[in-house]
């Protein structure tokens, strides 16, 4: 028998296929990809917002950026970019093509959820507060498209369950990708623990907030914060989401900050889809503007800032880091090294 028939796997001449999908897995070809599909897929919604255009507009820039959301998810974190891109965009075809309620809705989540935790997986480590900054900026323009796109399915929905279920399916996706990158449950260490239980419980007071007022809240407390939310909307334009400022933000930015020095920092980046997530379904509520909206998230992320600013502080004063000098030097120190925004982390 001629030795030809055990020619080895990698002699054989790849297919024109291979050659496309090797092409776009190397190279600057991925990112200059992403780009332009995001570009046309957010003219695409805009136009459905002026409104001008076709009315099939919205839909085809909402299938175009949840195809590409999707795609750059799961090649940021070491998937099959081009099966799960490849999928999406079956999907959000079919759901155009079939135009059932149901359909509409399950897209809207799908592509809220991907939005949410791309914007936090999307992030690198971040030295310098105002590289925390930065990340926390980019993570919002990139979930702000992603709430285009959920709302240009023209979901049906009911919007406090829906706000609860992107932002609970979004964490369990967070908390899921950052298992692995966190070296699981025994990557958390004590300090790590600690920070975790702090955000659960955080987490869980924004949560029941509202709904702690309403029962167990004086009714003269209740009419002074519902003022003061009032005061904001009438005087400001807005008032910002809690969850996105109290936990979001905070979480996004002081664990971009921690990546960079250990890599326990994952952890508290998961619960930075409280934000993200947040933005990501800020325009399924049809009551409030699309100003209203854009200004609660700008006011969410400057006080958010604030607070992380303060946390960052606080965490560098009990690691020994006070004073300008000792921060410079423990800033010269921080090289912990991560792949870069645009490649895969796993």
């Amino acid at each position: 028998m001629s030795t030809t028939a055990f020619r080895r796997r990698e002699d054989v001449p790849p297919t024109a296929w291979q050659r496309a999908v090797s092409a776009l897995s190397r190279g600057r070809t991925p990112i200059a990809s992403f780009l332009v599909l995001v570009t046309v897929g957010l003219a695409a919604l805009v136009c459905g917002i002026i409104p001008i255009g076709p009315d099939w507009l919205p839909g085809t820039g909402s299938v175009i950026i949840a195809s590409t959301y999707a795609w750059a998810l799961s090649a940021r974190t070491g998937g099959r970019s081009v099966v799960f891109g490849t999928l999406a965009l079956v999907i959000g075809i079919l759901t155009l093509v079939l135009d059932d309620d149901s359909l509409r809705t399950g897209a809207a989540v799908m592509t809220c959820v991907v939005a949410a935790v791309l914007a936090v997986i999307a992030t690198v480590p971040a030295v310098r507060f105002v590289h925390a900054v930065r990340e926390c900026v980019i993570a919002l323009l990139i979930a702000g498209v992603g709430a285009l796109a959920t709302v240009g399915f023209e979901p049906v929905i009911t919007v406090v369950r829906f706000e609860y279920a992107t932002f609970g399916l979004a964490l369990l996706g967070a908390l899921g990708v950052v298992y692995r990158l966190g070296a699981g449950f025994h990557g958390l260490g004590r300090r790590g623990l600690v920070i975790v239980l702090i955000g659960m419980v955080v987490l869980a007071v924004t949560l029941l907030y509202a709904e702690l007022l309403r029962r167990y809240g004086t009714a003269g407390l209740v009419e002074s914060l519902l003022d003061l939310v009032r005061w904001s909307r009438t005087h400001l334009g807005a008032f910002p989401r809690p969850i996105e400022t109290v936990l979001g933000i905070p979480a996004l930015a002081w664990g971009c900050h921690m990546r960079a020095r250990r890599r326990q920092g994952w952890w508290v980046c998961a619960f930075g889809v409280a934000a993200t997530s947040a933005v990501a379904n800020s325009l399924a509520n049809p009551t409030i503007a699309l100003r209203e909206s854009a200004l609660s998230v700008l006011y969410g992320l400057v006080v958010g800032l604030l607070i992380a600013l303060v946390v960052i502080r606080i965490d560098l004063a009990f690691s020994g880091s006070r004073g300008g000098r000792s921060r410079r030097a423990e800033e010269a120190a921080a090289v912990r090294p991560e792949p870069a925004r645009t490649s895969a982390l796993l």
